[in-house]
């Protein structure tokens, strides 16, 4: 008698697999078995950081609790996922050499029933629109145009603090402290091309000048920021599946201040015994088309809070974030700390005229600059995906769609010339562009603007723009839907109130 691996019910041959690979600490695997194939369904019972699986090109890979993970916690939104054009979005060629130590096997094609013919064309036209792209130099930086940014950026810090230095005028003052507010916009540009390695091909070298732009001009911590911002281009306006699970965008999770979906705004309910609404959380999401504005103003102080904890190791805003600092640590905690330092050295000597000022005086200087640095921030990356399209985690749809359709395009209009578009918003004019491609320099997005618009016209993608007054209005119009669609539903809910 002679057993044949056909003989072998399926389940088996998967439960064998699943006990003999499974490891901890991201260790590569050493099975007694061949590795196999797994249905996509077996895939996505792996959702969580202690126990991941990923697909890359058709590929499993159990990255189980890996936190040492050099781009972070990142890794742990596509757990249970296919991860083949996020990873290629994010990672230079050859990267993929790294996961072959967890690799247990292969997806069986045919158990991916979400995707027919005409997806699984649409996703290799633009993967064969990104190789394009990269035969065409578009992800090489021009350090001529970063050496200008460099000097422009710099010469604001300049003028800001000579401001403060050279004259007594009140008005003057103010004008210096609106000046601070831009420079740290306009920092935040520049840390955020470098930190996505769109300048060097080093990756350390973008992190050291991340640092710089980061901790030191701007307070804000290198390492909070990778784990925010990787997270939130990984699964934009994506809320979680579950409380444990970490596939869910961190920039919209604003509750109970702002909801961007009815969903999110009952989220509360499940903390509280009896379930229901507590009176804030009625009053916030009411209201939230008018506290917007407000809101932007003060997210500079929330951003400085959250940088300093994750700097000197005093907490973290995420389950993702403190998972990764508990497991990883700062990847530079001296440079951090130190950039850190040194900043609030050189913005305290600034914000209270060199030890001339008086208290009160030195805190309207300080609100000035760091609120009006919220405001130019926020209204820029705001505009970029609020009120746009909300997906739950599990129902997501493919790279590209999730991309282009929770993502709005800033254009010129209403007196805003299409230059001080460009300059203002440093690059993210084109967030649709920047978040397919996000290693693209932003000085070659408007060529491949034309081309990826193009592509979604000829795929029938929904592609958005609109300028800054009418992107606005179109998040304070979406706010107050959900407003509205929230207090209907809490009526019936909860009919006796």
């Amino acid at each position: 008698f002679r057993l044949k691996v056909s003989d072998i019910p399926f389940d088996l041959i998967i439960l064998t697999k699943k006990i003999t690979t499974m490891g901890k600490g991201g260790e590569p695997k050493k099975s007694a078995v061949k590795a196999t194939r797994y249905s996509w369904e077996e895939v996505k019972k792996h959702a969580k950081p202690e126990d991941a699986w990923i697909v890359y090109n058709n590929k499993v890979y159990d990255v189980s609790n890996w936190h040492q993970h050099p781009g972070g916690a990142v890794i742990f939104t596509h757990a249970g996922d296919d991860m083949t054009d996020i990873f290629a979005a994010f990672h230079a060629q050859g990267s993929q050499a790294m996961m072959k130590q967890f690799l247990i096997g292969d997806l069986i094609p045919e158990t991916v029933t979400h995707k027919d013919e005409k997806q699984l064309a649409f996703e290799k036209g633009y993967r064969d629109l990104r190789a394009k792209l990269v035969m065409m130099g578009m992800f090489n930086s021009s350090k001529g145009f970063y050496l200008y940014k460099t000097i422009s950026t710099l010469a604001l810090w300049a003028s800001g603090i000579g401001m403060v230095y050279y004259s007594d005028s009140v008005a003057m003052h103010i004008a210096s402290a609106l000046t601070m507010g831009l420079l740290w916009q306009q920092c935040g540009w520049l840390a955020h091309d470098f930190l996505h390695h769109q300048v060097f091909k080093h990756r350390k070298y973008g992190d050291l000048a991340g640092i710089f732009w980061g901790n030191f001009l701007q307070g804000y911590s290198v390492q909070w920021w990778k784990n925010k911002h990787n997270g939130h281009h990984a699964v934009p306006n994506l809320h979680s599946s579950s409380p444990d699970a970490q596939d869910g965008d961190p920039d919209i999770d604003t509750m109970p201040l702002l909801a961007w979906s009815l969903k999110q705004a009952q989220s509360f309910r499940q903390l509280r015994a009896d379930g229901k609404d507590s009176p804030a959380v009625k009053f916030l999401i009411k209201w939230q088309a008018f506290t917007y504005f407000p809101i932007l103003l003060l997210a500079r102080l929330s951003w400085l809070n959250e940088s300093f904890k994750v700097t000197y190791g005093l907490g973290a805003a995420t389950a993702n974030a403190a998972q990764e600092m508990k497991e990883k640590g700062l990847q530079y905690p001296i440079l951090e700390r130190v950039g850190t330092a040194l900043h609030y050295t050189w913005i305290i000597a600034v914000s209270t005229g060199f030890g001339t000022w008086s208290i009160g005086y030195s805190l309207m200087y300080f609100l000035t600059a760091t609120c009006s640095c919220g405001f130019f921030l926020a209204l820029v990356f705001g505009l970029g995906h609020n009120g746009m399209s909300t997906y739950d985690a599990e129902s997501r749809p493919d790279f590209w769609k999730l991309q282009v359709t929770t993502t709005r395009n800033i254009t010129g209009g209403h007196g805003f010339s299409q230059a001080f578009v460009d300059w203002f918003c440093g690059g993210l004019q084109y967030q649709v562009d920047h978040h397919l491609f996000p290693l693209m320099p932003r000085h070659n997005l408007p060529k491949a603007h034309k081309l990826i618009e193009s592509f979604c016209k000829e795929w029938g993608v929904k592609y958005h723009e609109a300028d800054l007054v009418v992107g606005t209005m179109e998040v304070l119009r979406h706010l107050s839907s959900v407003s509205d669609e929230f207090l209907v539903e809490m009526i019936k809910d909860f009919p006796a109130m």
